[in-house]
């Protein structure tokens, strides 16, 4: 079955992190996505690069872009594609002769995408950073974490997949529409801090409503309440729980044994977190992580385990949903999401650098004459 974007074509600059993320998430939903390769290979992947999930569906060109029948060859390439995705810092590809203009030149409908941590513009934006540094800036990081304790890093969840890749994503999917509508195509200038500071919309909505406090560790979804928050049970495991409506926080109590006890008779009474918080933690544990499923998982009362990521492909829910797939002898996560008419698949393994190079070479109208050039 073809995917809701067969037909698409996009040009990926190998890179790292966010970029490979976003056009793996494109190729499994049916664009064909031409991974630019140095020949060679990427010098910063490590280990092999038959396993790298994040390059699944593509097909590779190597193709040495620092001289000019690299680029000559790109641009020949961008002429009939649709668009572009590239994380180098603010420069590179002009420098190289393939910056946006060079290629809306060669193309008027060409969607260019351009993932970066501070954005193409501002003081910051020739600065080196990483996840952690976006994050930061953007307020994400010191709003994670305890009271009293140094802020949490969420992996590079928030900054390089939320914020970067599918914003990134997001940003291309409208430039392409538009692209279909006018003809015009449009530069998508894709900064994890402006994705980040998007996400952050809820704390800033929440705080003009006077229901954030700054202090992190304070608030509702921060772990400041004792009704959201994971807990140790017997087993050295750990449970989540997040009755946050009165109706669930009623019914968590009932089924846990609190439904009496002092310090849980007013959820909202910020006096009575603390006592609140102790009664949960004796409470929880006294039974195993699984004693606590088979008790509580599938209630209204807003409980999950709190899986490892070995643990989660084998959890019947995620099975039911057909989460994980095992493809090509790796075990990884499925396309997302499902589309009812044009689910997404997995299009092939990770390829090796270059493996496709004569092939595309040869689609783009290449004479054999001129792939044996570019080979030498």
């Amino acid at each position: 079955m073809m995917g809701a974007l067969s037909g698409i074509t996009i040009v990926e600059i190998a890179g790292i992190g966010p970029g490979p993320f976003a056009a793996m998430m494109l190729a499994d939903q049916g664009a064909r996505v031409i991974r630019i390769d140095r020949p060679g290979g990427n010098p910063m992947m490590v280990g092999d690069p038959a396993r790298d999930i994040l390059n699944r569906g593509r097909q590779s060109l190597a193709l040495d872009l620092k001289s000019e029948a690299g680029q000559q060859a790109l641009l020949r390439i961008i002429a009939s594609a649709d668009g572009l995705i590239e994380g180098f810092r603010p420069g590179v590809m002009e420098r190289m002769g393939l910056g946006p203009d060079q290629c809306l030149a060669q193309n008027p409908r060409f969607v260019y995408g351009r993932m970066t941590g501070w954005g193409q513009s501002g003081p910051l934006a020739g600065a080196a950073g990483h996840d952690i540094n976006y994050i930061a800036l953007a307020g994400a990081l010191a709003a994670i974490g305890r009271r009293n304790e140094a802020p949490s890093i969420p992996l590079n969840l928030v900054g390089d997949f939320g914020g970067g890749a599918l914003y990134l994503l997001f940003g291309m999917l409208c430039a392409l529409i538009h692209a279909r509508a006018t003809g015009e195509g449009q530069v998508v200038d894709a900064a994890m801090v402006d994705g980040v500071a998007s996400l952050m919309s809820v704390v800033y909505m929440m705080d003009a409503n006077q229901l954030w406090r700054q202090k992190r560790g304070s608030n509702l979804l921060d772990g400041g309440a004792p009704f959201y928050d994971v807990y140790e049970t017997k087993d050295r495991l750990f449970v989540s729980v997040g009755p946050l409506e009165p109706q669930f926080f009623a019914l968590f109590l009932k089924m846990t044994g609190l439904a009496d006890h002092p310090a849980c008779q007013n959820q909202l009474d910020l006096r009575s977190w603390k006592g609140m918080r102790a009664a949960i933690t004796e409470k929880m544990a006294e039974k195993t992580r699984q004693e606590w499923c088979d008790l509580l998982e599938g209630s209204d009362l807003c409980f999950a385990p709190v899986l490892d990521y070995k643990e989660v492909p084998d959890h019947p829910h995620m099975k039911a949903r057909q989460a994980f797939t095992d493809y090509n002898g790796l075990l990884q996560p499925s396309p997302a999401p499902k589309l009812s008419r044009t689910p997404g698949q997995i299009a092939g393994p990770p390829p090796v650098p270059g493996a496709h190079s004569r092939d595309i070479l040869r689609d783009f109208g290449f004479s054999p004459e001129e792939i044996n050039d570019l080979v030498k």
